[in-house]
């Protein structure tokens, strides 16, 4: 399937109709025997589809993502920052209470 999709993208790209008979043509270019029901579907499932949309918006997604785990990442390590320093002060009483014991 995937050689059908990559063929309707060359298509796109070329400037070319993304219909049975291109997509047909590009994939016995490269030696792949055509599966007319799997083209039928694929084109059925691109009708009325902006490829050209779809890719642009698909190519800014992975930034998107990408700054979620930044900011949750950012986010966790205030808490962490937060508890060490408590460890700290909890540590630093504890000291100050034996300095009295042998004071």
């Amino acid at each position: 399937m995937v050689d059908y999709v990559y063929a309707a993208l060359l298509l796109n790209s070329a400037g070319k109709p993304v219909d049975e008979a291109g997509i047909t043509k590009v994939v016995e270019a490269v030696g792949v025997t055509p599966d007319e029901v799997r083209i039928k579907a694929l084109v059925a499932a691109l009708d009325g589809v902006d490829i050209t949309k779809v890719l642009s918006q698909a190519a800014a997604m992975p930034v998107a993502v990408a700054a979620a785990p930044a900011a949750a990442g950012a986010a966790a390590a205030a808490p962490a920052e937060a508890d060490e320093e408590k460890k700290e002060q909890e540590e630093e009483a504890g000291i100050e209470g034996l300095g009295a014991l042998f004071g």
